[in-house]
């Protein structure tokens, strides 16, 4: 399995013995031990020009992470440069200001040392919550425009308060409203509660797990159960895999993994006859930032950046044969480590398999008769939980050439009981006297396009009717423009479904048979607008979100759109001030920044659990063929088209 042992390639994921090298490495040149926190320890990717060396049998690169310390006693933020390969530290500055992503092992001491504290027990018996083992204390992360003045200088978490019917039920059925702690990370010190007295506790029906839900609501929607349906590949799967190289009717591809991003792929490549075509370098999700639309006591607070306050890679979960993948399956698993720089193993982080996707090409010729071919996908896929929701990352890889990237959302909604009578402008009335707040998904994907080599320039390309005249007497003409981007304030983007408007990454430097330059074109689908004022804190720490499309010239220190430190943040330190210089982008190494996702306008049939909500966009080969690439995938034989329908049982 490869993120353990042996290091085969420039870009495999840091290994556990490579974790544990780095922790050792800090603690014995900086002693960082006791006292201390590894909030994250990351792989320093090779440059391209490195890569490209060492595929041509050139020397192995240097191993080397980027380690993120915190001195709990100073609340001081260190970044480091360590060299695995020469056993030492490169570097070790202390970055003022700043906040160290949160830790998985400060989210769980939070919810204990609150849930021990003698003020919080005391608040919750005077709602009369009495069992604290049915407490849970979910601690989120601030940004500075909303935490309190006289903790700005301390790393400090908010926290909500839940309580659940019975062991095993669900721990987000019951939201204690108006009462929320303040906390010291580093010490778990309860600095401040905020306590407003009320007490509202609505018969909520907010079970999922079928043992839990109610005899009356399951004998009142009882549905037939489905007969079996079985995906079986007899001699195993089309792909292979070796290392972390994954191949398939001619794509290439590496599959990476780190705190942040989680799931990340790399050098991306399809086999163009003999020849062997960049199409992509890397792709990942480099931001998550989900506000919760409501100004209310409960939610003023609550804006996530999932991303750069958490981690994706921190909140991969393990998936399990037959309820998230189906088929043949090949899983990848995923080592991380813990505030101490332990390294531990997520199971079964990603999941690789094959689906069929019904037709990819037909006609049906009234002599020749029909041609008909089934369309076959690769899918790549790796699920995180971020407390109450889950996101569920697939990329798809096409036999046409085509390139999917699909999220799914779903999980449990916040909610929050209201009064009787009392109004609920910002959400939705999901149970009684209980209503979900409206709130935004804005999701962040980095896509370093290389088509056919890394200078490619990026074209605006749009549809329009050209006005009837003499020329275009029906009115038929429609026709396209495509705009070359050369700058990065033309590379700001937004979209207009009116014109169909999309993006091409075309490489001027290259024509193909047909005379034209080839392009991939970023087909933009679930983008909608921010709905915020330019003053609103929430979009000074995220600019990004205020259009569709950037577009910056590559640089490898330019990877977090919101900025390297997003805890606690006031003001946007990444994509706002990288592009103040207005650079040029044309014909050089470009990456794209898509901004989508989901503008969620929470209803009833999203509560207990909600239903899978699905976004995607898709890349698309404009000009990198000369013709349909799939051309050559072979019929299905028949025999695996048809079936014998059972005989009718007879009474």
């Amino acid at each position: 399995m490869w993120f353990r042992g042996r290091v085969s390639y420039p870009l495999d994921p840091l290994s556990a013995d490579e974790f544990t090298a780095a922790a050792a490495i800090l603690r014995r040149e900086h002693g960082v031990g006791d006292g201390w926190r590894i909030a994250s320890v990351e792989l320093i990717e090779p440059s391209k020009a490195e890569l490209a060396a060492f595929d041509k049998g050139g020397s192995t690169p240097s191993r080397r992470a980027v380690v993120i310390c915190l001195n709990r006693a100073e609340n001081a933020t260190y970044k480091s440069v360590v060299s695995l390969t020469d056993d030492k530290v490169e570097s070790f500055d202390h970055v003022p200001g700043v906040q160290a992503n949160f830790t998985v092992d400060e989210f769980t001491e939070c919810d204990e040392a609150l849930r021990n504290n003698p003020d919080v027990i005391a608040a919750l018996a005077k709602r009369g919550i009495t069992n604290m083992d049915n407490v849970f204390m979910d601690t989120w992360t601030y940004g500075d425009a909303v935490a309190p003045p006289e903790f700005r200088d301390r790393r400090i978490g908010w926290s909500d308060t839940w309580y659940k019917d019975a062991e095993g039920a669900n721990p987000y059925a019951h939201p204690v409203s108006g009462l929320h702690c303040v906390i010291d990370l580093n010490t778990m010190e309860l600095l401040r509660i905020e306590d407003d007295g009320s007490n509202e506790k609505p018969a909520v029906m907010g079970e999922y797990v079928p043992r839990h839900i109610p005899e009356r609501i399951r004998a009142a929607s009882r549905r037939e159960p489905l007969k079996p349906l079985n995906i079986t590949q007899p001699e195993g799967p089309s792909f292979t895999l070796d290392g972390n190289l994954l191949k398939w009717q001619n794509w290439s591809l590496r599959v990476g993994f780190n705190h942040r991003e989680g799931m990340t792929l790399h050098t991306v490549r399809y086999r163009d006859g003999d020849t062997e075509r960049s199409v992509a370098h890397r792709m990942s999700f480099a931001e998550m930032v989900v506000p919760y639309r409501d100004p209310s006591v409960d939610h003023y607070r609550r804006t996530a950046f999932d991303i750069g306050e958490w981690g994706l890679g921190f909140m991969t979960t393990s998936l399990e044969l037959g309820c998230d993948c189906l088929g043949e399956i090949r899983y990848l698993d995923a080592v991380l480590h813990n505030s101490k720089g332990e390294p531990y193993t997520i199971k079964n982080a990603v999941c690789i398999h094959e689906e069929d996707n019904a037709v990819l090409w037909k006609h049906v010729d009234h002599d020749a008769g029909a041609e008909v071919r089934r369309m076959r996908r690769l899918t790549v896929s790796s699920h995180v939980t971020v407390a109450n929701y889950e996101y569920l990352v697939y990329w798809r890889f096409y036999q046409d050439g085509n390139i999917e990237c699909e999220v799914r959302a779903t999980g449990i909604m916040v909610t929050t009981p209201v009064a009787p009578g009392q109004p609920h402008p910002n959400g939705t009335l999901v149970d009684e006297r209980t209503y979900a707040p409206y709130h935004q998904h804005f999701l962040i994907a980095r896509l370093d396009l290389d088509i056919d080599g890394s200078d490619n320039t990026v074209y605006m390309t749009e549809s329009y009717a050209e006005p009837m005249g003499p020329d275009n007497p029906l009115g038929l003409s429609l026709v396209t423009r495509n705009q070359p981007l050369r700058t990065e304030e033309e590379g700001k983007q937004d979209t207009n479904f009116a014109t169909q408007r999309a993006w091409k990454v075309v490489n001027t430097n290259v024509t193909n048979g047909l005379g034209t330059h080839p392009s991939y074109k970023l087909v933009p689908t679930g983008a909608f607008p921010e709905m915020f004022d330019p003053a609103s804190p929430v979009f000074q720490r995220a600019t990004i979100i205020g259009h569709t499309l950037w577009v910056t010239p590559n640089n490898p220190d330019e990877r977090w759109p919101a900025g390297e430190f997003v805890n606690q943040s006031a003001a946007d330190t990444g994509i706002a001030e990288w592009t103040k210089g207005n650079r040029s982008i044309e014909n050089t190494d470009v990456v794209l920044w898509y901004v989508f996702g989901i503008h969620h306008i929470t209803r009833p049939e999203d509560w207990p659990i909600m239903p899978v909500d699905i976004v995607s966009f898709w890349l698309k080969p404009y000009g990198f063929f000369d013709r349909n690439p799939s051309l050559d995938v072979p019929p299905t034989p028949p025999a695996a088209c048809e079936h014998t329908p059972a005989k009718a049982a007879h009474h």
